[in-house]
Order: C-alpha cells, then sequence, then structure tokens
C-alpha cells in the first residue's frame, strides 16, 4: 500500500489526521455539565439566549489556541510556565480552584451518566454511577495513551446525537436563528447568571490546562521537540494547530447552540423553565419529542460523559503534578507517574462520592460553571502575558491578531465575572 505524497514528495496527511487535541477539548467541553446549563438556559430563556454561544467563539478559539502554543512552543504546560515564570502563590490558588471546580464537574457528570443509563435500562443509579468512574480511571490509567488519544478523538462523533434531537423537534427556526445572530440581553440576575453560567462553560480553565498539556503529549509521542527548539518546524505545526483548534471549538459551540434549541422548541414552549439535572431535562424530552427524541438526548448524557470525565480528571493531574514537579502524562506507565495517576484516581473518585451528598445536581453543574467563570480572568490575564513574553516563548511569542483576541477574550470574561459580583 502506497502513502499519498505531494507534489514535493512529502508524505500527504490525511485531512483528519490534522483534528486531535483541539477536538478533543472541543467536544469535551460538551459534558453533560455544559448540556445541563445548556438545557437550561434554552428550558428558561427560550430562543433568546443562543447568541452568547455564537458570539463566545472567537474568543474560545483564540484563547485555547494560545492555550496549544504555550504546550507546543515550551514543550510544557500552563501549570509549569506559571511556576517558572510567576508568583508561587498564584500557581496555588489556580491549581486549588481548578481542583474545586473540577471535582464538582466529575461528580455532576457521573452522577448525570449513572441517572441516564438508569433511565434506558432501568436500575440503581449509584451503581452504576461507581461503575463510570472507576472504569475511567481504569481506562485512563492503563490504556497506552495512543491508542486512548485515538478513542477520545472518535468518541466526539457522539455529539451529533444532539443534531439528531433537533431536527425531531418542533422548531420556530426564524426565531432560533434570531436568537443566535441578534442578541437579546436584559441586565438582571437572571440574566446575567445565565451569562456567567455559559461563558463559564464554554470558556473553561480546565480546558486551558488540558489542551496545552495534550500539546506536549503529542510532541512526546512523535519525539519531536518544542517548536522554539526547532523553529523551522512551527509554521506547519501552527497551522496545524490553528485548524484544530477552530474545528474543535467550531463544533463544540454548534452541538451547545443546538442544545439550547432543542430544550427552547420543547421545554420551555412546554412551559417547563427550570430544570434540576440534564437527565431530568431528557426525561421531559419524551412526552414533548418522543422517545427517539428521549433516547438521543440520554445515550449523549452517557457518551459525553465518557469523553469528559478523563478531561477533567486529567487536566487536574497534569495541574498538580506540574505545580509539585512530579513526573506527569498518559504517555507515562502506572509506576513511572503514580503520583499523577493517583490524582486521576482520587479526583474521579471525589466526583463518585459527591453522589452520596443530599447536593442537587443541577445547582451543582451551574456553580461549577460559575466557580470556572471566576477563575477564569485571573488565568487568561496570565496565559496571556506567558505567551506574549519572549523569556517564555523564544521567537514564537504570539502575532498581534491573535493577541487582539486573547486580550477581548479575557476583557469580556472580566467584565462578565464582575457583574455576577456586583449582580
Amino acid at each position: 500500500m502506497t502513502i499519498p505524497s505531494d507534489k514535493a514528495g512529502r508524505p500527504r496527511r490525511r485531512w483528519y489526521s490534522v483534528l486531535g487535541p483541539g477536538l478533543v477539548t472541543g467536544a469535551a467541553d460538551d459534558d453533560p455539565s455544559g448540556i445541563g446549563t445548556y438545557s437550561q438556559v434554552g428550558a428558561q430563556f427560550g430562543y433568546a439566549l443562543p447568541w452568547p454561544l455564537l458570539f463566545s467563539l472567537p474568543l474560545m478559539a483564540a484563547i485555547q489556541e494560545i492555550c496549544a502554543r504555550i504546550g507546543a512552543g515550551t514543550g510544557r504546560g500552563i501549570a509549569q510556565n506559571l511556576k517558572e515564570h510567576y508568583p508561587r502563590p498564584l500557581l496555588r490558588m489556580v491549581v486549588l480552584l481548578l481542583l474545586v471546580a473540577n471535582v464538582i464537574n466529575l461528580g455532576a457528570d457521573l452522577g448525570a451518566m449513572g441517572a441516564a443509563l438508569a433511565l434506558i435500562v432501568p436500575g440503581p443509579v449509584l451503581p452504576m454511577t461507581i461503575v463510570f468512574g472507576v472504569a475511567s480511571i481504569l481506562l485512563e490509567v492503563f490504556v497506552s495513551y495512543q491508542r486512548y488519544a485515538a478513542v477520545l478523538k472518535w468518541a466526539t462523533l457522539s455529539l451529533f446525537s444532539y443534531f439528531a434531537v433537533v431536527m425531531l423537534a418542533q422548531v420556530d427556526w426564524w426565531a432560533a436563528l434570531k436568537g443566535t445572530l441578534v442578541p437579546d440581553f436584559h441586565f438582571d440576575a437572571d440574566h446575567i447568571m445565565a451569562l456567567v453560567a455559559v461563558l463559564g462553560t464554554t470558556i473553561s480553565p480546565y480546558l486551558f490546562f488540558w489542551q496545552s498539556a495534550q500539546e506536549v503529549e503529542e510532541q512526546h509521542r512523535r519525539h519531536v521537540k518544542p517548536l522554539m527548539v526547532s523553529p523551522r518546524t512551527a509554521g506547519a505545526e501552527l497551522r496545524r494547530i490553528r485548524v484544530d483548534t477552530l474545528v474543535g471549538m467550531g463544533f463544540s459551540n454548534l452541538t451547545a447552540i443546538v442544545i439550547v434549541i432543542a430544550t427552547a422548541a420543547t421545554l420551555h414552549q412546554a412551559g417547563v423553565t427550570q430544570i434540576d439535572s440534564a437527565v431530568e431535562a431528557a426525561s421531559a424530552l419524551r412526552p414533548l419529542a418522543g422517545e427517539l427524541a428521549f433516547a438521543l438526548f440520554a445515550l449523549g448524557i452517557v457518551s459525553t460523559g465518557l469523553l469528559a470525565v478523563p478531561v477533567l480528571a486529567g487536566s487536574a493531574a497534569y495541574a498538580v503534578a506540574e505545580m509539585f514537579g512530579w513526573r506527569e502524562g498518559l504517555g507515562q506507565r502506572p509506576r513511572e507517574a503514580k503520583a499523577f495517576y493517583a490524582v486521576i484516581a482520587v479526583a474521579t473518585l471525589a466526583g463518585v462520592g459527591m453522589n452520596f451528598l443530599s447536593i442537587n445536581p443541577m445547582r451543582a453543574l451551574y456553580w461549577s460553571a460559575v466557580v470556572n467563570g471566576l477563575l477564569a480572568p485571573p488565568l487568561m490575564i496570565v496565559t496571556m502575558l506567558i505567551a506574549r513574553n519572549p523569556k517564555v516563548m523564544g521567537k514564537l511569542v504570539i502575532a498581534p491578531g491573535l493577541a487582539f483576541w486573547g486580550w477581548v477574550s479575557t476583557a469580556v470574561m472580566t467584565v462578565v465575572a464582575a457583574l455576577f459580583l456586583l449582580s
């Protein structure tokens, strides 16, 4: 079998080979936590609030590309760069808040997965939640990075279930298009809370750490040096990062818009304006959109959770390991990076443990998004400083155009967080 080549005789990469960390990062953003948030927004506000997801796309893509460039350029993750170039108290605060938000996310996601499966295959929820948590740990710890990365990449196809759901709903497409393209916002507590939750879900700190770390993992897998050490290879790699990130974030936000529209067309139209869990959103769809839409929505919760749980636990492990200088990486064998894998296990089990407490899952989901929304601005400021610092990035400091969008993204998240605190 011959490998296709270009005119210069170099092996030609298949179109999907450029998709990897960016695609997985974007898809993992639509986890059960995100699904719950988007469902609540659709149920509460109808077609009025899909527009923040379209508005946030260039902001999200810019900051994620910057994080990926930091990882690929320096060969180090976000936390390690923070450790080497900025005050330690800042690093400890960021990692602590990230752990809190991630454990809440993990608990909500695992609980939603167990409850969603129980809707399809009747049975007790807690045992199913435990099985999902243990299975996620075992897969992340004992499956080789190359194989696991491929699994995560193809798992992104699970998001197409929500596109099927919206086609089964009776959507007012004119109202949906207007709500997506024309901003409609009121400066009251409910709208501000919803905006913080949506942006805190789409522009999330755990995604910064994950994509940056995965670029480093990819370098280790391919046995290549950081781009600042071998700048001649930077052009092609930076183009790959841009395409990968744009596709991943575009897919992520389009799916989120679809979920808002689907729940607006069903739950909101039926007078259901308060959702207590992502699973309740699936259940409410059954009499309104039919058995097929219900089943697809519920299966989507399970499948996206299987994609997101490793990302949440893994991003926490990368941050903690980089803070303490431990050996890290999913490409390492368990005995070579015991502490790194221990953080993955402890964070996941802590998430499982949350489901034994009397915590309203939707409140947990919402407040997790709010914690992310408040953590994002200071972390984004430091990330921008890293990306523009020649001492860190060498000749690969980000260009003014990308820096502009990165600072706009940072400013927007700062204003939104301030509005929330003032409200």
